[in-house]
């Protein structure tokens, strides 16, 4: 049974793997440069070193298990998921003013972290059963669309609405994969705009409003709503072409940069490295994310091809979706840059993401019952 087959070894992705320890390495670096000068810094920063290590075992898991048997529990892992988040919301951690975490003791998980996954895993395998060549009406997505609804709500009521957004942004993107009929692409498109009126009205916060109206002006709200995107783009502009250099960024050593080790991660790269540094980054990122489209084209079944695509939608979403809003382009959601913001549970989901994208390339040739190695 556990006979190691050197074509596992051989189909692994090294691209893949390559630009995943680059981008960590680069991540790792980066937050210790913003953490050396915050009170909890050095806690900060090794209890990152201590969620990389239990990623990678959990990486080394998952390699070991054809990933086909996640069709066998992906009921099983949504449900769960979605006791998790109704239990952070009724009875989990409150900080600033919302209920995202559970405490464990030893860790905080945020289980809308792991939403992101179980809804990429659910759409895989709901899509990968249906048949290609039928066109898909609106009564077929109706699964979907409730699968993608009930983590949505719960989500956006902790609040969270850049998190719950994204589980929007991956329904659509895998969504995109199948053949769907355009009468029912214009009615979605329709109830989206909408239902963008009677979210201003009736769901978002004032706070949310304020962060989405300071977008347009800043200045409008220079010390409150406005001062994060300000700051950011102080940061980001005063790195000029080379930067300031490594642990020398003003904005974010004298504190001016707020979150500067979560969501602004990369204001402080942009400060220190400079426009070169920063283009290098995202460069590897977007490169890391063509190579996983690259896995999900040549992946072996329908499942592997949907989940790969789910995937790397995930990554490519909230890297372009945080680097937009450090650069004032987008509102301030609260998105985290994989590999590079603080955070156990979105670190662990992105090195799991990695995980499974490897064990598809690897299985690439294989065929038969799902089992191990």
């Amino acid at each position: 049974m556990f006979k190691f087959d050197r074509r596992l070894f051989i189909s692994l992705h090294w691209g893949v793997l390559s630009l995943s320890l680059l981008l960590a390495a680069l991540g790792v670096i980066n937050l210790y440069s913003a953490t050396i000068s915050m009170r909890a810094g050095h806690q900060i920063f090794m209890h990152q070193l201590a969620y990389y290590g239990l990623g990678t075992g959990i990486i080394v898991l998952i390699l070991s298990v054809d990933y086909r048997f996640l069709l066998s529990i992906n009921r099983i892992s949504y449900v769960a998921v979605i006791l998790l988040l109704a239990f952070a919301l009724i009875s989990g951690k409150q900080i600033a003013a919302t209920s995202r975490w559970i405490d464990l003791g030893f860790f905080r998980l945020q289980p809308s972290e792991l939403a992101k996954l179980a809804l990429v895993i659910s759409l895989a395998s709901y899509y990968s059963r249906r048949d290609c060549c039928l066109a898909t009406g609106l009564k077929d997505l109706l699964p979907t669309i409730a699968m993608t609804a009930v983590p949505f709500v719960l989500i956006l009521l902790q609040p969270d609405l850049g998190t719950a957004l994204m589980l929007i942004f991956i329904f659509c993107s895998m969504t995109f994969l199948i053949r769907v009929k355009w009468q029912t692409v214009t009615l979605l498109v329709g109830s989206a705009f909408a239902v963008v009126p009677v979210a201003w009205l009736w769901l978002l916060k004032p706070y949310q409003k304020r962060r989405i109206l300071t977008l347009f002006n800043p200045e409008m709200d220079a010390h409150g709503a406005g001062y994060h995107i300000i700051q950011s783009k102080i940061a980001v502009g005063s790195g000029m072409l080379f930067g300031k250099g490594y642990i020398h960024g003003t904005q974010v050593h004298l504190n001016f940069l707020p979150e500067r080790h979560t969501d602004f991660i990369f204001s402080v790269l942009a400060e220190e490295w400079g426009f070169l540094g920063s283009l290098f980054v995202i460069i590897a990122f977007f490169g890391l994310i063509v190579l996983i489209f690259e896995i999900a084209a040549n992946a072996r079944d329908k499942f592997g091809f949907m989940l790969a695509f789910g995937l790397g939608s995930l990554l490519l979403w909230q890297g372009f979706i945080n680097i937009g809003m450090i650069l004032g382009l987008l509102p301030v959601v609260g998105m985290p840059l994989p590999m590079f913001s603080y955070g156990g549970s979105s670190l662990i989901t992105t090195m799991i993401a990695i995980g499974l994208l490897l064990n598809i390339s690897m299985r690439k040739f294989m065929a038969g019952s799902p089992g191990l190695l």
